[in-house]
C-alpha cells in the first residue's frame, strides 16, 4: 500500500469507527497533529496507526521490541515496514530487556513504556487500547478490590499517552485491516493461558456474556466512563481539602477528621505521593487514616519510598500529620 493510498483509506464502517474516534481525540489533545504511535504491529495498533496517518498531520511510529521470542527483531521490523508504508514520517525500533519483579506481563509493560517514554521526543503516544481493553482492565480491578480509582479504567489521555480507541471494539480493528488488506501479527502471548489477562479474554468475559445476555464488555467500559467523571469531581475537591489542611508544617488533623471519608482519604493519598511513597497499597492508606481518625497512641505508619537505610513514615504530632525519614 503506498502513502497516497494509506492516506485515502476507504470509506468501510470500521475505517470510519477508528478515523472518527482518532479525529476527535487529535482535535481535542494534538491539535497541532503532530503524534507518535506506539506500533507492536497487532491488529489493533495497525489500525490505529492507520487511522493516525489518515486524521493527523505528522505520525512518527514507535515499535517496541521485548525479545521475548525467537524472531522478535524480523516481528519489529516489519512493523516498522509497514508503518511507512501506511504514510508515518518515521518509523524506529526499540531494542529492550525485560526484567525485574512481577512476572513477565509486569516487566514488559514498565521496560515498553519506559522506551517510549524515552523516544516520543516530546510527542503524545497514542496506544492502541480498544473497549475490549477497558473491559478488562476494569473487570481486574473489581476481582482485585483496589477501590474506585481502578475501576476508572484507562484515561483517554494521560499525558503522554493517548488512547482514542477506547470506544471501538476489537473486531472493528480486526475488520479495518482486513478492509486494507494488512495481515495483523498475532502475538502468542495474547493466547497464553498463563496469563491472566488472556484468561479474562478467553474464559471470564464470554461466560459473563453468556450469563448476563450480552453487552457486558460495553458496560464495563460504561462504568469505567461514568467513574472517571465522578472521580475527577472528588479529586478537585480532595485537592481544594489537600489545601486547606497544609499549613506548611503537615496536615491538620482536625481539618481531615471533620471531612468525608471519600475526600480525606483521597487528600491523603495524594499527600503521601507527593512526598515519596512508593507503592502505596490500600493497607498504607488506610493505616494513615487510622492516625487521623482513630489514634490511640499508635505509631508512625512506614509507607515506602525513603532512601537506602531509611523509611517514610507518616506520624501524627503535635495535631498533625507529618511525613518524614527515619532509620
Amino acid at each position: 500500500m503506498s502513502v497516497g493510498e494509506a492516506r485515502g483509506l476507504p470509506e468501510t464502517s470500521a475505517v470510519l469507527a477508528v478515523r472518527h474516534a482518532v479525529r476527535g481525540w487529535v482535535r481535542r489533545y494534538a491539535p497541532n497533529g503532530v503524534v507518535a504511535v506506539g506500533l507492536s504491529g497487532g491488529a489493533d495498533s495497525l489500525a490505529l496507526t492507520a487511522g493516525a496517518v489518515a486524521e493527523a498531520g505528522v505520525v512518527d511510529a514507535l515499535v517496541v521490541d521485548h525479545g521475548l521470542q525467537e524472531g522478535s527483531a524480523g516481528v519489529a521490523a516489519e512493523a516498522a515496514e509497514r508503518a511507512l508504508g501506511l504514510g508515518c514520517r518515521s518509523a524506529r525500533v526499540l531494542a529492550v530487556e525485560v526484567s525485574g519483579p512481577g512476572g513477565v506481563e509486569a516487566a514488559a509493560r514498565r521496560a515498553r513504556y519506559a522506551a517510549l517514554d524515552a523516544a516520543r521526543d516530546g510527542l503524545p503516544v497514542l496506544l492502541g487500547h480498544t473497549l475490549d481493553d477497558q473491559a478488562e482492565t476494569v473487570l481486574l480491578g473489581l476481582g482485585r478490590g483496589s477501590g474506585g480509582r481502578s475501576l476508572r479504567g484507562m484515561a483517554e489521555f494521560a499525558d503522554p499517552w493517548g488512547r482514542p480507541l477506547l470506544g471501538v471494539r476489537r473486531d472493528v480493528t480486526r475488520r479495518l485491516c482486513a478492509d486494507l488488506g494488512l495481515t495483523p501479527y498475532e502475538d502468542p502471548h495474547n493466547s497464553a493461558p498463563e496469563f491472566t489477562r488472556v484468561r479474562l479474554r478467553t474464559e471470564v468475559l464470554p461466560l459473563l456474556e453468556e450469563v448476563l445476555g450480552g453487552g457486558v464488555a460495553p458496560a464495563l467500559a460504561r462504568t469505567a466512563e461514568q467513574l472517571r467523571a465522578d472521580g475527577a469531581v472528588l479529586d478537585e475537591l480532595a485537592e481544594r481539602l489537600l489545601h486547606e489542611a497544609d499549613d506548611g508544617s503537615g496536615l491538620s488533623i482536625e481539618t481531615l477528621a471533620t471531612a468525608p471519608a471519600a475526600l480525606r482519604l483521597r487528600a491523603v493519598r495524594a499527600w503521601l505521593l507527593a512526598g515519596g511513597a512508593k507503592a502505596l497499597t490500600d493497607k498504607h492508606l488506610r493505616a494513615v487514616d487510622a492516625l487521623v481518625t482513630d489514634w490511640h497512641g499508635q505509631g508512625g505508619v512506614a509507607v515506602g519510598g525513603g532512601t537506602p537505610g531509611t523509611r517514610l513514615v507518616a506520624t501524627r504530632k503535635h495535631g498533625r500529620l507529618t511525613l518524614g525519614l527515619a532509620p
